[in-house]
């Protein structure tokens, strides 16, 4: 009757790390949601921030062809902006501010509410197993609080997601999160202080920032690369030494 042969414990030990670091790759690289969420999560007060709407794609057949936010009523954004996205066209709305908001010295009484991206075609909405970015830049931010953007999603197949759930007061997640943003103290000093000295500059300050930060994201994705080609070198190590154990088995039996 022939017997089983062994693993060399080097072989074992080996793959062993390989599979560990394996699952850990996995779990760094794998979404933390599924809902709408907002990049950054925080955003100092009295600043203009750039903030992206990721949304990815639940449907398994449909694509998303529209993404409505609402911004807060609450706490109007004077100054909101959107930038152009292939393949995407961008509709906004105002609304009449029960009080005008004081901007740099004039009067703002009309404030963006409503931001509607709309795809072209079923082709250039987000796809299945896809998300999508939509990116604006809004301030000057409240002095404190958590701001709530309520998010209707739309699929090619008339289906809606509505994310418009408030943060519970336990801590928890709703059922269905509309994404916010903490404000978090100003640091003092420039525009993050709240001493600004022109929306423009400001939201353009907010865009350079954030394509920064989409470098450093580019920077992230390429090291993740990398990490995942060495673990497919040791891989090959891994399955040459297996291979290598069993000819010497093979070869030992009378």
């Amino acid at each position: 009757m022939m017997k089983g042969i062994s693993m060399n414990p080097m072989v074992r030990r080996a793959a062993t790390i390989l599979a560990a670091s394996a699952l850990g790759v996995l779990a760094f690289a794998a979404p933390a949601s599924a809902h709408v969420t907002i990049a950054p999560v925080e955003a100092e007060a009295g600043s203009y921030a750039r903030l992206d709407f990721r949304v990815p794609n639940e449907s398994d057949e449909a694509s998303t062809i529209e993404v409505e936010v609402n911004l807060p009523k609450e706490t109007p954004l004077a100054s909101v902006r959107t930038k152009k996205i292939d393949g995407w066209k961008v509709e906004t709305k105002t609304r009449k501010l029960d009080k005008p908001i004081d901007l740099h010295g004039r009067k703002v009484k009309e404030a963006i509410g409503t931001i509607i991206w709309t795809a072209d075609s079923d082709k250039t909405g987000i796809q299945p197993g896809e998300f999508g970015e939509f990116p604006i830049t809004a301030g000057p931010l409240p002095d404190k609080g958590t701001l709530v953007f309520k998010t209707i999603q739309t699929y090619s197949d008339k289906s809606k997601s509505e994310w418009i759930d408030e943060p519970n007061e336990d801590g928890s997640e709703p059922e269905e999160p509309a994404p916010t943003l903490k404000i978090t103290p100003a640091k003092g000093g420039g525009h993050h202080g709240g001493t600004t000295t022109g929306d423009d500059d400001d939201a353009d300050d907010a865009d350079d920032h954030a394509d920064d930060e989409d470098e450093a994201a580019g920077s992230g994705t390429t090291i993740l690369a990398a990490v995942g080609t060495g673990l497919a070198a040791i891989a090959l190590v891994v399955a040459v030494l297996a291979f290598l154990a069993r000819q010497r088995g093979s070869a030992a039996k009378p």
